[in-house]
């Protein structure tokens, strides 16, 4: 029996079953480890891809906010638009299907592709937008080769629809695709690649107020993508609405007045600082910009001489000219230089130093005090009165104003002007400031720097009696059901730097501009609404000492630009103007005017409506 049980050949035997037996064993483990890391670690993840084979959550894009004017006119809505897409996972070979669409369409095969590229890596199941708003006729070629066209297909969504062409346009401002750097920094939670985004003027600023929220529906495809059936929907949340604080008649009406002419018109509300009016030329279709704005088309407006991408009335600088004279007037009143008594002649010019300093009337003006010298836009008193005053004083009187800083209005890129100091001088040019400068500040001339916006804020202040508003431009936000969400209110900035004794001098003078018989303005006079205000020049072009010059002979672009600032009604005003007309050269005939037409226009619809709907 032992000798049996040491047999060398059963030993042999047992050896190799044990052997076997082993190997078995771990290809089985083997086995066992890759099905528990497939089934539970990533199970899960696997399940997801299977089910997207069959079943996509495709996401529905909310519409954007409306936006209307004061009256509850529609500015701003949207349409259906015919957005090209394809599901990359489904396409096949897809630069063989892109080339087929690109050819379908007409459209570049590397524009198509680029779109893909631009929306990144991790879009092989999401639907990616190949062309935003095609036309009715590529719709329906594409429509006509659907079935060979794997993974393309056509989405309705709603698009921006800008309702009058070119209207507040800098105002409203447009939209335009948002791009991968922006998506992965997570600001924008509720959109795709592919969506747009506020890119200027009232659509950036209340972006997130605008923008809604997605909603999503889970289909059924099958192996080219296409939809069987629509196993769950949610609906989207469409964007909130505004309300804002400008007149779109009126608006219309200063474009209109604008039209063969560049510049800028503001009105506000002198009681709570609404702008009813934010006009500025030339300017440009914003529905050009939807599903993104032709190369040739962006190239003609970027080398437009008259720059119509720049909002002129916030981000144009111009020196104020003699609209100025009224923040020289104010500090030589409250600094005690001069009073309503004193008085000085103008013959016409002015000596300092061995400089000889011209009025704008070379005949003079004779004895003027400070409200006949507003009147009549004497520069000769002004020079002096600012020389008193010194241009640090002055300075700091013109941002008590609200001169040199950004008013605070909720567009993006305003400009805050320049209010020139001898230190600045010294720190910009490492040279002192020289008295003669000064009496260039004193008339709005020099180194000064203000925008239209800015002097609107200014005029409207000196018409309420003192008080400096924040322009408001959204007056309420509220959902698709008419429910108030958010109301802005009005915003007190600070107040003019005057009593109210030097205000009712300086505010003589404004009056007396329109209603006196000597006054710059007096051609525009109303016969029911008394209107303040001063005009201005602003010059561009600079002549030497001694020389004359017809400025007929100047180019366009170096002729003087034109302003005027006024409110009305005088004695209670419910509207304050700003107008500056590039190379214009007299505030009294260009600029003026077209204050006028709109004063007359908003009073008389204001008397028009019934007052208890106000």
């Amino acid at each position: 029996m032992t000798e049996f049980n040491k047999n060398p050949d059963r030993e042999w035997i047992k050896q190799r079953l044990i052997g076997a037996s082993v190997c078995i064993l771990f290809v089985f483990a083997i086995l066992f480890l890759r099905l528990v890391y497939l089934q539970i670690i990533k199970g899960e993840e696997y399940r997801l891809l299977s089910e997207k084979n069959a079943v996509r959550l495709k996401s529905i894009k909310p519409s954007r906010g409306l936006i209307f004017d004061r009256n509850k006119k529609l500015l701003v809505d949207n349409r259906p638009s015919f957005n090209l897409k394809i599901v990359i996972e489904d396409a096949g070979e897809v630069k063989k299907t892109v080339s087929e669409v690109a050819k379908l369409i007409q459209v570049p095969f590397q524009e198509l592709m680029d779109n893909i590229a631009e929306a990144g890596e991790g879009a092989f199941y999401t639907p990616v937008t190949l062309k935003d708003d095609i036309s009715r006729d590529q719709l329906a070629i594409v429509e006509a080769h659907k079935f060979d066209l794997p993974g393309i297909h056509i989405d309705i969504e709603p698009t921006r629809h800008y309702i009058h062409e070119k209207t507040a346009a800098h105002l409203l401002g447009y939209l335009g695709q948002i791009n991968s750097k922006e998506l992965k920094r997570d600001k924008y939670p509720n959109v795709r690649a592919g969506d747009s985004i506020g890119r200027y003027g009232i659509e950036k600023s209340f972006e997130k107020y605008l923008q809604g929220k997605r909603g999503g529906r889970q289909i059924e495809v099958d192996a080219n993508g296409r939809t069987i059936k629509v196993l769950k929907t949610v609906e989207p949340v469409a964007g909130l609405d505004l309300n804002l604080t400008l007149d779109l008649d009126l608006q219309l009406a200063a474009e209109k007045l604008l039209e063969d002419k560049d510049g800028a018109v503001v009105a506000i509300d002198p009681n709570n600082g609404d702008v009813l009016v934010m006009a500025s030329n030339p300017s440009f279709d914003q529905n050009d910009f939807i599903g993104g704005i032709s190369s040739i088309k962006w190239k003609a407006l970027i080398a437009d001489p008259g720059k119509p991408m720049i909002n002129k009335a916030i981000q144009a600088e111009y020196p104020p000219a003699s609209t100025y004279k009224i923040i020289t007037a104010l500090a030589a009143l409250e600094e005690k230089h001069i009073d309503i008594n004193f008085t000085t002649f103008c013959p016409g010019f002015f000596k300092y130093g061995n400089r000889v300093y011209r009025c704008w009337n070379k005949n003079g003006h004779g004895e003027l005090n400070v409200i006949n010298a507003l009147v009549q836009s004497c520069d000769v008193f002004y020079y002096q009165a600012g020389d008193k005053s010194g241009v640090d004083t002055l300075a700091q009187y013109a941002r008590g104003c609200g001169l040199g800083k950004k008013t605070g209005i909720m567009l993006e890129n305003e400009k805050k002007g320049l209010v020139p100091t001898s230190a600045w001088k010294k720190e910009r040019f490492k040279e002192s400031w020289q008295g003669g400068e000064t009496l260039s500040i004193a008339i709005g001339q020099g180194y000064n720097l203000v925008t239209p916006l800015q002097m609107a804020v200014f005029i409207a202040a000196a018409g309420n009696g003192g008080t400096l508003y924040r322009p408001r431009i959204v007056k309420t936000i509220q959902d698709n059901n008419g429910n108030i969400v958010k109301k802005i209110d009005p915003d007190i900035a600070g107040g003019l730097p005057a009593s109210k004794e030097t205000l009712d001098i300086v505010k003589e003078g404004l009056l007396n501009v329109v209603q006196g018989e000597r006054g710059t303005a007096r051609r525009i006079r109303l016969k029911n609404i008394e209107i303040a205000g001063k005009t201005g020049t602003a010059q561009v072009f600079s002549i030497k000492k001694g020389e004359k010059m017809d400025t007929s002979d100047l180019e366009y672009t170096l002729r003087d630009h034109a302003w005027f600032i006024c409110y009305a009604p005088a004695e209670n005003p419910v509207i304050a103007v700003s107008v500056l007309i590039e190379h214009g050269e007299h505030g009294s005939s260009t600029a003026a005017p077209i204050a006028g037409a709109l004063i007359e226009q908003y009073t008389q619809n204001l008397l028009a409506k019934d007052p208890l709907t106000e």
